[in-house]
């Protein structure tokens, strides 16, 4: 089992700049993706970003050259730099982390980022 503990969400005007983080825990060795997606009401769940554990990562189309990801592997932890904020980046953001290429998933419980105009 892995639990993941998001935190950083929160309230920011137009052009404002937030930070996500995810720290995983449980029994694990190692784990290959980490990564973070939103869902804003009505809509689908969507890739915001992803890492793997030799560092290569993938953005969604509507957050590239704003968002950053990261991770600490020493500290089982991804981070989300959020600039350049606009108000259709409001959504809840969820943690997603995979052990192995190909394996289960796991989800974060979310948090809300909300962007006012």
């Amino acid at each position: 089992q892995v639990q993941l503990v998001e935190s950083g969400g929160g309230l920011v005007q137009s052009g404002g700049s937030l930070r996500l983080s995810c720290a995983a825990s449980g029994r694990f060795f190692s784990i290959y993706k980490m990564g973070w997606y939103r869902q804003a009401p009505g809509k689908q769940r969507e890739l915001v970003a992803r890492i793997t554990s030799g560092g290569s990562t993938n953005y969604g189309d509507s957050v590239k050259g704003r968002f950053t990801i990261s991770r600490d592997n020493a500290k089982n932890t991804v981070y989300l730099q959020m600039n350049s904020l606009k108000p259709e980046d409001t959504a809840v953001y969820y943690c997603n982390v995979g052990l192995v290429y190909g394996g289960i998933d796991y989800w974060g419980q979310g948090t809300q980022v909300t962007v006012s105009s």
